[in-house]
């Protein structure tokens, strides 16, 4: 595949820091609840992040794919962890999930490679 996902993550954070800047109550609203939800309580770090990513494969968010699979290389998931998460984003999306699951598989691979 051509999409370079380490540098969507590069390119899309530069955006978003120039939205933090313009839109700072939404931005900090929006990071606000990102840290809330993301918080480890009755569930951990990489069960949420399991959860973003199979939203992120379902609603076909590059972006957000190259995101949540940074942060679960980052949270140490193995690469059978990961696709067992595609796998049940596949059952519940049908084929377009499983087009956006080989796009996943791919950001798992640029950022386990870095």
């Amino acid at each position: 595949m051509a999409t370079d996902y380490i540098q969507m993550t590069v390119d899309v954070s530069k955006q978003t820091a120039v939205l933090r800047k313009d839109i700072t109550e939404t931005m900090s609203g929006f990071s606000a609840m990102a840290g809330a939800a993301c918080k480890a309580n009755a569930l951990d770090a990489k069960t949420k992040e399991y959860i973003a990513l199979g939203m992120a494969v379902a609603l076909r968010c590059e972006p957000c794919i190259a995101f949540h699979a940074k942060a679960l290389v980052k949270l140490g998931v193995t690469r059978a962890e990961y696709e067992e998460v595609l796998g049940v984003a596949v059952y519940m999306g049908g084929g377009p999930s499983l087009m956006y699951s080989a796009h996943a598989m791919e950001a798992f691979d640029q950022f386990s490679a870095k």
